[in-house]
């Protein structure tokens, strides 16, 4: 297993008000105890190749790699165009991603509209998906379906944070170049068993991202559940260190193993500065070398 990064705290800075950039994170990233920065499509100012070039090098005097890039595909348009547009998007992320040497591109389900139903929405996402097997296979890149929230800037919620939807997605697509990006995090908000969920898809896992979730107090998930059509993630929630929060990581990485998972996990955690992203990164490291 190796460990990368996010920059979790640092998103509307690098991707709303750019008050930061990515060559900025990658400084500041430095001297974190990981291998590798997932990055987000958001915090790229351009995709021309010359731009990218300077981002390669900028990792590469860090000796860091881009392993997985994170981005957020959105294939429950009832616009059949905006879906074909989606799919044309996500294989420029694919792009992206065999650009920067990385193997894992995220996808998702996208967003949870009232007028989609679930058997409407769930084949247009398998069709979506499937469209994109061939070209990842030809750029190297593996496609990592996250059991997701919600993405920052979307209106509605995942189509698939319900597990079982979830997993109806998963189970119809069979391809060595398809997997899963678990979050255990995830499945706490949408009122599951991360254990439960990852034992069904423990042998699909491709990647994973490594953050505990804690509602602030005096709220509960079902009130969460009350401000799911918010824009962004719900002022009841807050991120902390890995570690400390709701989940299980030594039983998480116990099942890990047994199933010889040997990939990347990135950290998601740290909405308080670098030093909360330190201490998640020391105590993964921790049960990583265990």
């Amino acid at each position: 297993m190796r460990l990368a990064a996010f920059p979790k705290c640092f998103m509307d800075q690098l991707v709303v008000d750019r008050s930061m950039s990515v060559f900025d994170w990658i400084e500041m990233a430095a001297d974190l105890p990981v291998e590798g920065l997932e990055l987000y499509d958001g915090f790229f100012e351009s995709l021309e190749e010359g731009y990218l070039e300077k981002v390669r090098k900028a990792l590469e005097r860090k000796r860091l790699e881009m392993p997985m890039l994170c981005c957020s595909p959105d294939f429950t348009s009832p616009d059949a165009g905006e879906r074909r547009r989606q799919v044309e998007r996500e294989k420029r992320m694919i792009d992206l991603t065999a650009s920067l040497g990385g193997r894992s591109c995220r996808v998702l389900s996208g967003q949870r509209r009232p007028e989609v139903s679930v058997e409407q929405g769930v084949r247009w996402v398998v069709e979506s998906i499937r469209h994109l097997l061939d070209y990842a296979a030809e750029k190297g890149v593996v496609l990592a379906m996250e059991n997701h929230y919600k993405d920052n800037y979307w209106k509605y919620p995942e189509f698939a944070q319900n597990g079982e939807v979830f997993l109806e997605i998963v189970e119809q697509i069979d391809s060595p170049w398809f997997g899963v990006q678990f979050d255990p995090s995830n499945a706490i908000l949408a009122g599951e068993d991360p254990i439960d969920l990852l034992d069904r898809v423990k042998r699909r896992v491709v990647t994973m991202h490594a953050s505990d979730r804690f509602l602030k107090p005096g709220h509960t998930l079902d009130e969460l559940r009350t401000m799911e059509d918010s824009v962004g993630y719900a002022s009841i929630l807050c991120h902390g260190i890995t570690g400390r929060g709701l989940n299980d990581y030594p039983r998480i990485f116990g099942i890990l193993r047994e199933v010889g998972f040997r990939g990347w996990i990135s950290i998601e955690d740290g909405m308080n500065g670098l030093e909360e992203i330190r201490a998640s990164a020391e105590f993964l490291l921790r049960l990583m070398r265990a």
